[in-house]
């Protein structure tokens, strides 16, 4: 594996040997330590496995660049979501995880990439959860080479989108075209709407809980 992999900033805890990974991706201006205090309350014997995202914006970080607030730079996007896959084959030798299951958990920036790695490299992130995410991807053209969202392969994908009804930051139009692009594509969504805007409340918490189980 490459050196930028190994030396990526992240956070590893091992947790029980018969509990899956966590995946947790912050939001912008968060951190991995920040975002690994998420994954105690949604599963305390799960391993963590918490990298930071390698954009800095005005000081924050970031997993991709933005053309303006909302606007996504979607050939970054795809680029960084390549990146993250490639970090989790190393992470998977290097900690040896082995066959553990693997769920990407994701706030804001970090569930949309998570939600793009869902539909770049969905055997990445077979099982994904995301709060106050939208569509990472609008506008990339489906199928055909190179970075596009692929048109086959999330049979087997299984996610969980937890917004905000009246969320400026993820709006739900997007969240729409988001839920059509992937149940079009085979996956399993279920999506949680609760009153109010961006965020992650305790009723969001409740609902990933009770889809983990």
């Amino acid at each position: 594996m490459s050196a930028a992999q190994a030396e990526w900033p992240h956070l590893f805890r091992p947790g029980s040997v018969d509990a899956p990974v966590l995946l947790m991706l912050h939001g912008t201006g968060g951190d991995e330590q920040q975002i690994s205090g998420l994954a105690a309350a949604l599963d305390p014997r799960a391993a963590v496995l918490a990298p930071r995202g390698g954009v800095v914006e005005n000081g924050m970080n970031r997993w991709f660049r933005r053309l303006s607030e909302g606007v996504f730079d979607t050939d970054d996007v795809a680029r960084r979501a390549d990146d993250l896959a490639g970090f989790l084959v190393w992470a998977r030798e290097y900690y040896e995880l082995g066959d553990r299951p693997l769920v990407a958990v994701g706030f804001s920036n970090g569930a949309n990439i998570a939600l793009a790695l869902a539909l770049l490299r969905p055997e990445m992130v077979p099982r994904v959860i995301a709060f106050s995410g939208m569509h990472p991807l609008d506008g990339l053209p489906v199928g055909g080479s190179g970075a596009r969202v692929t048109t086959s392969g999330l049979a087997a994908s299984v996610l969980l989108l937890l917004n905000g009804d009246s969320d400026p930051m993820a709006p739900l139009s997007s969240v729409h075209r988001l839920v059509s692009l992937l149940e079009a594509r085979g996956a399993t969504v279920e999506q949680v709407l609760r009153p109010g805007g961006h965020g992650i409340a305790d009723s969001d918490v409740a609902a990933a809980l009770r889809w983990l189980a």
